[in-house]
């Protein structure tokens, strides 16, 4: 009397349709971390957690030496709050990303952080990640 199965399960697992997806991914990701890019002078930035996501918006960049640059062009200190009007236009959703050095004085950080409150401007103060 022969009572074994005539089923027999294979113990093999078959990995290539998970490398598949594996690299599927690789290259999606590599291909949309491209396609981020900020328009702003290279400056040092502070460290913080979080993370923050925004579309529309300007660079407000101060260096550690008082200069003020929006996006990549240098604006003197006494134009600049018409400057950031002007970049911004009549559209208000358009966000300010704030990019001081960390070795900026406090004082030229608070100064775009207040033309933006006097204004009623959404703004982000761009830090680095941990």
């Amino acid at each position: 009397m022969n009572l074994r199965g005539r089923n027999k399960v294979d113990p093999t697992f078959n990995m290539s349709s998970m490398t598949d997806i594996v690299f599927l991914l690789l290259i999606f990701f590599m291909l949309t971390s491209t396609l981020v890019t900020v328009s702003a002078i290279d400056v040092l930035l502070p460290k913080a957690g979080g993370k923050t996501e925004n579309n529309k918006s300007v660079a407000v960049s101060i260096t550690n030496n008082s200069k003020y640059y929006i996006d990549k062009t240098m604006v003197a200190a006494a134009n600049l709050e018409s400057e950031i009007l002007k970049s911004v236009g009549a559209d208000k959703k358009i966000t300010i990303v704030i990019r001081g050095d960390k070795d900026a004085p406090y004082r030229n950080i608070m100064k775009v952080i207040d033309i933006a409150n006097k204004n009623k401007l959404k703004m982000i103060l761009a830090v680095k990640g941990n």
